[in-house]
Formats: C-alpha cells, structure tokens, sequence
C-alpha cells in the first residue's frame, strides 16, 4: 500500500507541482475579485439588475476561455498545436472562435439578463444598458484573457508543460480579477453618456454580431465554425443557469451581511471549486482524445487516479481559503465566524462540491465524446455551471448547519 502511494505521487509530481502553484495564483485572483465586488455596491444601487448580470458575466469568461485553453491543451497532446497565426491554423481559429463567441454571448446575456428581470419583476436598468455593459465588458475582458491564454501556451508549449494542470486555475483567477473591473468601467460609462448614444452602441453591437455569426457561419474555416456552432447551445443554457445563481444570491443577500467574512469567502470559494473542475475536465478530454480513458459506464483505474489528484488539491485549497478569507475579514475589520469554523466550513463544503463535481465531470466528458461531441467544448462549461450551482448550495446547507446564518 504504501508503495503505492509512493509511486502514485511520484508518477504525479509535476501534476501536483504546476497545479499547487496555478491554484495559488487562482485563489489570490479570487479573493482579489471578492474584495473588489464588495467596495462597488455603489454603482450596484446606481444601476439595479447589474447583480444579476455578474455571476453569468465572471461564468462566460471562464467557460469560453477555460475551453480555448483545454482544447490548446488537447492539441499539444496530440501534436497539432503550433506557435503560428495563419488563417485556418489551431491557434488563429481558437482564437476568432472565442472572440466571436464572447461578442454573441455577451448580446444574448444583456437580453436575457433584462428579461430575466422583466418576469420576475424586479427593478432593472434598460435592455440596451445591460446589452451595452455586458458586450463592451465581455470584448474588453476578452482581449486579455485571449493574451494570458497564448501566453500560457506558448510557455507551456516550449517547455514541455502540460497546460492541462495550469491553464484552467489561472485563466479562472484571471477572469475574476479581469471582468469585474471591466464591467464596471462600462456601467461607469453608462452612468455618464446620454440615453441615445447607448441604445445607438447597443444596435451597432446587435447588428456587428449578426453579421459576423453569418460569416463565420457560411464562410469561416472548418474548425472556427465547428467550435462556434457546437459551444453556442451549451453557453447559452450556462448563461441561464447562471442568471439564476444571480438572482438567488441577490435574494439571499440580506442574510449573508450580518457576517460579512461570508460574502468574502463565496466568489473564492465557487471560483476555486470551478478550476479544480476545469483541472480534471481538460484532464479528461485530452485522455478522451488520446484512447487512454475509456468512457466506460462507470469511471476506471485511469479516472479514479485523476479523482484522488482532484480531493488532494481540493483538502489544501479549502483549507488555504478558510484561513485567507478569515485573515483578509480581520485586516478589513469584518464580522467573521473563529477561524476553525472558516476552515471547516469552507473544507467540509468543498468536499463534498468536489465529490459531485467528479461524477458530473466524468460523465459529462463521456456523454459528450459517445455523441461525437468535442468535450473540449462542452465538458468546461457544463461542469462550470453545474459547479456554481452546487457550490453555491452545499456553501449554504453548511452556513445553516453550524448556525452562522443567524450570526
């Protein structure tokens, strides 16, 4: 047994150490992105309904970009990635797909953000602000995380990493800290342009859009056209169901101030949860692709080593973001449960959030290679919303539990 376990960590070593270091950096993003969301609640007042656009704005960033980098990923794995930007090549294709992905998304999420409001009557800003501040936000926050993605593998491609372990914990961390500050700076933007220059904007960026789907629909290359008509239908059902986790944490927000140190701990927390999934799930992928996972019925030796890497980063992340979000409370002056309580909270949640996200994860990459489907485009986003959902839950089943709801 114990030789085993030797083995099983020697065998992993530069897993454990490139994912420890990428997770780092996440978590830091993360809580970076927590602190910041919470000294704008201002502009959120200003501009009501701009809550609701958060969660599937930070959710879109990920999805897209987290998917660019496991299907680089996969194609260092199976040697047709290459450093060059000729039209048609894996990395310029990769690239206009995720732009136009972005732009499309970004549309559709300001009109469902807006109609979201309108059904449930709550107090919302226009249609043509949100459309406004979700695209110029989303194109802005794009063109970076574009950068740090050809950057990461463009590193990782001459040094012979594999960009599975890092690409997902630093493109997460980079979209939080990324999109918050870009969001704001449009709604910044809003609150001081006329009504009419908006809804000029607004028409120009529906229109743009229509026009560069139908190109790239009719006349774009081969991969640039797969990617955007498989991604579209997924991205769309995760821009819903993160509206939904919008809206909830808008309602439930109230409970959570008489303890501010929990508002610190539950973008970290959700966000850490969601790079661990993109850890394993570009894991998958590129296993699915190479023949060495079999998508069997139920998960194999291969899948379940990849599930005992995930509950080991997960032990030592949540235990990092118990003692961070308690410490970050204590500089800030912020009402806050004992450290203990952080650390267990934080800890027992994240477990279990883990141990559903490796079924959902595993079955979600399966299902979507026996259709024939690229899991590089499905399998991140899926797990991505699926994870804020159950994140979000088992974070406040746990706040119930230990009685810290009632402060």
């Amino acid at each position: 047994m114990f030789k085993e376990t030797r083995t099983f960590f020697v065998n992993n070593r530069s897993v454990f150490s490139l994912g420890m270091v990428a997770l780092m950096i996440s978590s830091l993003g993360d809580l970076i992105a927590g602190v910041t969301l919470g000294t704008m609640s201002g502009t959120l007042e200003l501009l009501p309904g701009l809550m609701i656009l958060i969660p599937p704005a930070i959710g879109m960033r990920g999805n897209i970009f987290g998917a660019l980098g496991s299907r680089l990923g996969t194609a260092m794995h199976i040697g047709t990635f290459e450093i060059s930007f000729r039209k048609g090549g894996i990395l310029r294709s990769n690239m206009e797909s995720s732009l136009l992905l972005t732009l499309a998304m970004s549309v559709l999420m300001g009109v469902l953000a807006s109609a979201t409001c309108l059904l449930l009557g709550l107090e919302s800003m226009s249609v043509e602000k949100l459309i406004f501040i979700s695209v110029l936000g989303g194109i802005l926050a794009g063109l970076v995380l574009i950068l740090i993605n050809i950057i990461v593998a463009g590193i990782g491609f001459r040094r012979n990493w594999d960009i599975d372990n890092i690409s997902a914990p630093l493109i997460t961390a980079a979209g939080d800290i990324v999109t918050l500050p870009m969001l704001f700076l449009s709604a910044i933007i809003v609150l001081n342009s006329p009504d009419f220059t908006i809804l000029l904007f607004s028409i120009m960026f529906i229109l743009v859009t229509i026009v560069l789907v139908g190109m790239a629909i009719s006349k774009g290359t081969g991969e640039m056209r797969r990617i955007f008509v498989q991604s579209a239908p997924v991205l769309t059902l995760c821009i819903l169901l993160d509206i939904v986790a919008g809206v909830t944490i808008e309602h439930q927000l109230e409970a959570l101030v008489a303890l501010p140190v929990l508002l610190v701990l539950i973008p970290p927390f959700l966000e850490d949860a969601n790079a661990l999934g993109g850890i394993l799930t570009s894991r998958f992928s590129s296993l699915l692709h190479m023949g060495i996972l079999e998508p069997g019925r139920a998960p194999g030796r291969v899948a379940m080593e990849k599930f005992a890497i995930i509950y080991i980063f997960a032990l030592w992340v949540f235990t990092l973001l118990g003692i961070s979000s308690y410490a970050v409370g204590l500089l800030l002056g912020l009402a806050s449960p004992p450290l203990w309580e952080m650390v267990f909270l934080s800890l027992t949640a994240g477990l279990v959030t883990v141990t559903i996200l490796n079924i959902i994860a595993y079955y979600v990459a399966v299902m979507t290679y026996r259709f024939s489907l690229d899991p590089d485009d499905h399998s991140i986003p899926l797990t991505s919303s699926a994870i804020d959902s159950v994140g979000a839950v088992a974070l406040m089943v746990f706040i119930v539990i230990m009685g810290l709801s009632v402060g």
